[in-house]
């Protein structure tokens, strides 16, 4: 019986294992992580506001490996051998595979100076309420938002969750506390923050940002030190009570340990097919992977499924000796939520759409409930 392994359990290993077992009952697949329970990360924007607590968010992933007849291996990689055939644990297990899909995810670059003094909202459950918690404390003060990039891999950066963060504090200031005595700023070493979602949108949000009194503090330059109450850029530096942060986005440290090819910004090189570029029955994706993608290709959960559909599919055309030929199109699809309404963008590479409703706040509650609904 052939042996699928799979690294990581997220949006993008969940997506993988669903196509596999939809057209093969019979295959192994064995997943291997350091954990196996599963965050919905695209609501931790909600945890600092109060509108969801982490038990609502975090769960076993135990009966969707049941239900699927998954194997769960726990453990942290070290490195990959014999091409992509056999995966070493840092406990040195070796597991064997026929072919392997890395779904790894990815990680923040932690290179600034003093960036130990912000929030990143992304890093995870305890980080959301970190901010929470920081927030609660707080009855005045500067709150500074801000991202970047990974200079060498252009796609390689989360800003939307800080926007949404951002009008999503704004929007909870007003009704909970006296939004009057806080000063919120955002800040980008981009000079055009957010315009990867369109024009369009990237016009909406600048005018988002100025109609909510939000501060511009500095855009276009490049980001030199965080202290505990400062923020400081080759150009400016201003005063910050509570600074959430969302870095460039890099590939896990293991990576480095084996002969994967590794694009400029650190990520697994793979091609349209999702297969890493020079070995056989490897598959890279979600946000560990780097494409030949346009400039505004996302690092997001509606991506990683899509390309984990086509790397199941090419992983089983593969095993049964054909050539998987399935691609995937580049999709932007996301809400930008402001605790009180939000805003659709979805982009391809022939269309762009942005629409404005205060009923997309509901949209994006009842589609995280339905996704959990359906994975757990």
């Amino acid at each position: 019986m052939k042996n699928i392994c799979i690294i990581g359990a997220g949006f993008a290993a969940i997506s993988a294992i669903k196509h596999l077992r939809k057209h093969d009952k019979d295959l192994q697949i064995t997943l291997i992580s350091a954990s196996s329970d599963f965050l919905y990360y695209p609501s931790l924007i909600w945890i600092p506001t109060k509108l969801r607590k982490g038990k609502d968010l975090t769960f076993s992933l135990s009966n969707f490996l049941r239900k699927n007849n998954v194997k769960f291996v726990r453990g942290n990689v070290s490195t990959i051998s014999n091409g992509g055939r056999q995966v070493i644990l840092e406990d040195n297990t070796a597991i064997e595979n026929d072919a392997l899909i890395i779904a790894t995810g990815a990680k923040f670059i932690k290179s600034i100076s003093g960036i130990e003094n912000t929030y990143t909202l992304c890093e995870g459950l305890g980080s959301a309420e970190a901010i929470s918690r920081k927030l609660d404390s707080l009855d005045s003060g500067v709150i500074s938002f801000g991202f970047s990039g990974n200079p060498k891999e252009i796609t390689a950066l989360r800003g939307g969750p800080i926007f949404e963060l951002m009008f999503g504090v704004d929007t909870y200031l007003r009704g909970h506390k006296d939004r009057n005595k806080f000063t919120l700023k955002f800040f980008s070493p981009a000079e055009k923050p957010g315009i990867r979602l369109g024009e369009k949108a990237y016009n909406g949000l600048i005018q988002s940002i100025k109609e909510k009194g939000i501060e511009i503090a500095s855009l276009g330059a490049k980001l030199v030190e965080f202290s505990a109450n400062e923020v400081v850029t080759e150009k400016t530096k201003f005063l910050s009570d509570l600074t959430i942060f969302m870095p460039g986005l890099t590939g896990p440290d293991w990576l480095k340990s084996t002969n994967l090819p590794l694009s400029e910004g650190g990520m697994i090189l793979a091609d349209k097919h999702a297969r890493v570029l020079g070995f056989q029955k490897t598959y890279a994706i979600g946000d560990c992977a780097s494409y030949d993608a346009p400039d505004w290709a996302p690092k997001q959960a509606h991506m990683a499924d899509i390309q984990g559909k086509a790397a199941a599919l090419n992983c089983l055309s593969d095993l049964n000796g054909e050539i998987g030929l399935h691609t995937f199109n580049w999709e932007l699809a996301c809400i930008i939520d402001t605790l009180d309404g939000g805003t659709l963008v979805y982009r391809t590479q022939k269309h762009s759409v942005v629409i404005s409703s205060w009923l997309l706040h509901w949209v994006k509650i009842m589609f995280e409930k339905y996704y959990i609904w359906l994975i757990r």
